[in-house]
């Protein structure tokens, strides 16, 4: 397949922004842990860091866009047929539904779309054979993964990531490295697991917990918990009633978890009986 103007050939659809800078390629090669894992990479492009990656590590690529597909086959074609290389066409997304992205133990790279990168890093952490993810992302995203408590960009993903491992952002990268030229910088993150992350229900009770992040987190839960449950929570705990979401540590947000999680199970079966309720209700009317 000939490429005549990438600007014009990167899909919208999929968020595709092309890194076109050798700088940057290699900085992202020196920041893979320092091993002889394989490698799962995302959204490979037009292929330029997956012919670094391909030098060192054998590497399963996740490609959605067809064209691509059919330009990486015959760019890789010899470590294809080397066995370094492997290319699955299609949803990664349906590939996680499976289980594992991969059936044995790997390092996770890639230049993620915008639109999808925090789905993505999210469906990493719990995937067990997933080592480590060291993803090209927008700034702000990154900056909230790496962020420490006390920080004012602590947040709900910052918990996730210090609950698998440990988040470093490692080095921005300009608008103008990439072809078309995105309207944000970009960070490249690394996040270095040393756990899955196996309770969805944190989750739910993280958004909870930062639903208002400039508000008392004490408020926050309140909102969806009994207020004399929240108020005995701190007590135990002995917390600040004042404190803010990003002033907690994470710690504190896996205790808070486990004092209240049981009233969170009965919050959502009265939602899922509520929601019974109404559509027996319609039913009838209809």
């Amino acid at each position: 397949m000939i490429i005549d103007n990438l600007a014009d050939f990167a899909s919208k659809k999929f968020g595709q922004n092309f890194l076109k800078n050798d700088i940057y390629l290699h900085k992202i090669i020196q920041a893979m842990p320092k091993d002889d894992l394989k490698v799962a990479e995302i959204g490979p492009g037009l292929g330029d860091l997956t012919k670094e990656l391909v030098k060192a590590r054998n590497v399963t690529a996740f490609e959605v866009d067809k064209r691509l597909c059919e330009h990486l086959t015959t760019e890789f074609e010899e470590p294809i047929s080397q066995g370094r290389f492997e290319l699955r066409c299609g949803d990664v997304l349906e590939r996680w539904e499976e289980g594992s992205l991969l059936d044995e133990p790997y390092h996770l790279v890639a230049n993620l779309p915008y639109y999808i990168a925090t789905n993505i890093i999210l469906k990493a952490f719990k995937d067990e054979h997933c080592q480590s993810i060291l993803v090209m992302v927008q700034k702000e995203v990154a900056v909230k993964f790496a962020a420490q408590p006390g920080e004012k960009a602590f947040s709900s993903l910052s918990v996730l990531a210090q609950s698998v491992g440990r988040a470093t952002l490692c080095f921005e990268v300009e608008p103008e490295a990439f072809v078309p030229p995105p309207k944000v910088t970009s960070a490249v993150l690394l996040i270095e697991k040393e756990r899955s992350l196996e309770d969805e229900k944190f989750e739910a009770f993280l958004k909870i917990a930062f639903s208002q992040p400039r508000k008392k987190l004490f408020k926050n839960l309140s909102a969806s918990f009994p207020k004399t449950c929240v108020i005995e929570a701190f007590e135990t705990l002995a917390l600040d009633l004042h404190m803010r979401p990003h002033e907690a540590e994470t710690s504190t947000y896996h205790l808070l978890y486990n004092e209240l999680k049981d009233k969170l199970d009965g919050k959502q079966h009265t939602k899922r009986r509520k929601v019974s309720k109404s559509r027996a209700k319609n039913a009838k009317q209809q």
